[in-house]
């Protein structure tokens, strides 16, 4: 038999298709409290996914417990899988005892340097490794429909857009890759490009919603909406990391 097959496993090139863990502050008391009331809000949000901990928004000479974030992620039900880092952070990010993993931003700006704040996910792919060219079709993700009202406690999760014709109820809670388009009180919560997905955004013809989410990036009732936009239709989407809430103008 030859050395380099197998009939009981295969070693090939590949990715993975992964979430970075930008760690942008020193104060691991800050970024639990956020990542901890960020979870809270949308306990299904992330969990199962796998993160790598990326450390180069960190100035060369600043350090995290490494061990410790990544406890936290488990805590919040994400499995840290290695940590991405600068050449200059390699000799200390290594003791964490994760391996170190190469990526390839999607988004441009994720590289060293940048204002310290909270942490924050971005979809990366990690450890990328050359593979022999293969022909691929891309199928985009078929659009889900929903004609029937949302009860409290009910959830529904769309790998595409996710178009909603009924009443979405408090406690419910739409989840989509892509796009949400709510034709009827949203009154529950909306959370659309999950994984990353900066680009996507929210319609709805009467907003009243308990949490609005694109990217990770939410707003809850604590913070009350704008009297121009509460109970009206608009588009919610992201601009420079922020929702944006407009009134839509369907005439």
């Amino acid at each position: 038999m030859s050395l380099n097959k197998s009939p009981f496993f295969e070693l090939r090139s590949g990715s993975v298709d992964s979430l970075l863990f930008v760690v942008k502050t020193t104060d691991l008391d800050a970024l639990k409290s956020e990542l901890t009331r960020r979870f809270e809000a949308t306990p299904e949000f992330f969990a199962g996914d796998v993160v790598a901990i990326d450390l180069r928004r960190l100035a060369d000479d600043e350090r995290v417990p490494l061990a410790e974030i990544a406890s936290l992620l488990d805590s919040v039900r994400m499995r840290p899988i290695g940590i991405v880092a600068s050449p200059a952070q390699h000799a200390w990010a290594a003791e964490s005892g994760l391996p170190l993993l190469e990526a390839r931003d999607r988004r441009a700006g994720a590289g060293a340097g940048g204002a310290k704040a909270d942490a924050e996910a971005e979809p990366a792919p990690v450890a990328q490794a050359p593979a022999e060219p293969v022909a691929r079709i891309a199928v985009p993700p078929q659009t889900l429909i929903v004609d029937k009202p949302l009860r409290s406690g009910q959830q529904v999760y769309a790998k595409g857009d996710l178009v909603v014709l009924g009443l979405v109820s408090y406690g419910a809670e739409l989840i989509a890759e892509g796009n949400i388009h709510i034709y009827a009180p949203l009154r529950g919560r909306a959370l659309a490009g999950v994984h990353g997905n900066h680009d996507a955004r929210i319609f709805c013809t009467c907003l009243e919603p308990e949490l609005i989410s694109i990217a990770g990036i939410y707003r809850t009732t604590e913070n009350p909406l704008p009297a121009d936009v509460i109970g009206k239709s608009v588009q919610i989407r992201l601009a420079d990391e922020k929702l944006m809430i407009e009134p839509l103008r369907l005439t």
